[in-house]
């Protein structure tokens, strides 16, 4: 085991950071500065509120000037006056009076500074050296523990990896924008919209229903897509996947936890090929269908598509693969096959359910960080089987394990297929042979709809309706309880309004989804 990398310090900063570290140089400080800031802070509200959010305590490396600019912080976080006074009876309260060298250093404090002009300027100079010391201190107990023969390198580099971008979260913040800059984005997009066939601004998922009521898969959304085994989750991932870096050339990943790379390449090819999928497996083709398999795989060779399929990924490997793809490969669209088989790392304490909260909370922050659509996949509760009834058409209630999965996703899309429950018309009276129903139960950016699509078995995919389908969409005569499209049916959000937080805490490893 290695060990831990966190931060150790307590109350003790300059045991943890000596003046001088084991290469024999000075460890980076700004004493001065540091001495500045905090008098600034004990003679100007105005400089509290600008460095507040800057700094911690463990920002400062002297040690009394930690121990400070606790006490001041607390005073603020009570909205109580912050003077030489105030802070030198907290210190006094918290027994930290005499530690820090008694009311004259507090005094001071105010003789080192004249104003705050410059204030936020020296507290990011502060900042910018404790993020020093903590890569200094990371790295060289990285050195250390690689150097033991014990080490488990894998373990000692998720570790290394975890605590960077612990530090990375907690000390790089984003500003506020200013209206007139959001407004003047907001318009970009619009014009950019404008231009576009059919206002697709997002990644497009390459199917025309659907499309029109997302616009595309738009920046910053976790999508999730939830379906029951055999309902074919993989299958329209992979098509929709095919779709966006094939016919629009946009870049995607797609993280596979279930099936190999190798695996998800010979559907991609069964798909593209129109070849059955047994049979490219088995490599039972014929003549014709080995040269239509060469000519039609040339458009996917050269596709700006990657796939990665390491098991039981944790989020904290997912967010240093996403960024490394997101500025080597330039990627729009990530995909996560699936939610339950992704692990929270080797800090997860609690139970399963709280895991997949962190997880989706991780891929939420994730998506918004990196400012592209994340679309992951989960398994549905066994409920689903046994409602009552004949119909067997999921609801938010089902998604497994969590309910923080449905509060931190914008769009929650169901995959339903009633020809799968041996049904030979669904509720419109419609053939169900070969049709898949795409349910939006979620949707914060648009209405609830349900889309309708062919589901194409032997070759795995997926296909709007008016694709030579034999189904006509135009035909179909909605219930009168629904709003139509073309191609869509506006569902009655109160309906599919039934979030239950309280969701099935199995976690039992389903079925592989044989599509």
């Amino acid at each position: 085991m290695t060990k831990p990398l966190g931060n150790t310090r307590k109350r003790s900063l300059n045991a943890v950071f000596p003046s001088v570290s084991e290469t024999g140089k000075l460890q980076p400080q700004a004493v001065e500065l540091e001495e500045a800031v905090l008098g600034a802070m004990l003679i100007e509200r105005e400089a509290l509120s600008t460095v507040i959010d800057i700094l911690s305590p463990e920002s400062f490396y002297k040690d009394q000037n930690g121990l400070i600019f606790t006490a001041i912080r607390e005073l603020f976080n009570r909205s109580e006056p912050v003077d030489i006074l105030t802070v030198t009876q907290e210190l006094k309260k918290t027994g930290e009076l005499e530690r820090i060298g008694g009311p004259y250093y507090i005094s001071s404090l105010t003789n080192r500074v004249a104003s705050s002009a410059n204030i936020e300027f020296h507290a990011r100079i502060v900042a910018q050296k404790h993020l020093q010391r903590e890569l200094i201190r990371i790295g060289t107990n990285t050195i250390r523990s690689a150097y033991e023969d014990s080490t488990d390198v894998f373990e000692l580099l998720d570790e290394t990896t975890k605590h960077i971008f612990e530090i990375v979260d907690s000390n790089v913040r984003k500003q506020h924008d200013k209206m007139s800059t959001l407004i003047n984005k907001a318009l970009a997009e619009i014009e950019v919209a404008a231009h576009q066939k059919g206002g697709l601004l997002g990644v497009p998922s390459g199917f025309n229903a659907l499309d029109r009521i997302t616009g595309g898969w738009q920046k910053s959304d976790l999508v999730i897509l939830a379906a029951r085994p055999g309902m074919g989750k993989t299958a329209f991932v992979v098509t929709m996947a095919k779709n966006a870096a094939v016919d629009y050339n946009k870049p995607v990943a797609i993280f596979s936890l279930e099936m190999s790379s190798l695996q998800l390449v010979k559907r991609l090819i069964s798909s593209e090929t129109e070849i059955a999928q047994d049979k490219i497996i088995k490599g039972n083709l014929e003549n014709h269908e080995f040269e239509q398999l060469h000519q039609r795989i040339k458009r996917l060779e050269v596709a700006p598509l990657f796939i990665d399929d390491t098991p039981a990924l944790s989020i904290f490997e997912l967010r240093a693969k996403a960024r490394r793809l997101k500025e080597n490969q330039k990627v729009e669209l990530i995909i996560i096959d699936y939610l339950q088989l992704m692990s929270g790392g080797p800090d997860s304490r609690g139970n399963r359910e709280q895991e997949i909260s962190m997880i989706s909370r991780g891929l939420k922050s994730l998506a918004k960080e990196l400012d592209i659509p994340i679309i992951a996949l989960s398994q549905l509760s066994r409920q689903v089987e046994n409602r009552p009834g004949g119909t067997k058409r999921p609801q938010l209630s089902d998604l497994r394990e969590s309910g923080a999965i449905e509060q931190d996703a914008d769009m929650v899309m169901f995959i339903y297929r009633p020809e799968y429950y041996g049904l030979e018309v669904d509720d419109l009276n419609q053939p169900t042979k070969g049709r898949a129903e795409i349910y939006i139960a979620k949707n914060r950016h648009g209405a609830l709809e349900r889309v309708f699509l062919r589901f194409i078995g032997p070759y795995a995919k997926f296909a709007d309706l008016e694709d030579g389908s034999t189904f006509n969409i135009n035909s179909i005569n909605p219930n009168t309880s629904f709003l139509g499209g073309s191609g869509t049916i506006t569902m009655p959000s109160k309906k599919w309004d039934q979030a239950d937080d309280s969701a099935s805490s199995q976690h039992d490893i389903e079925d592989v989804d044989p599509f």
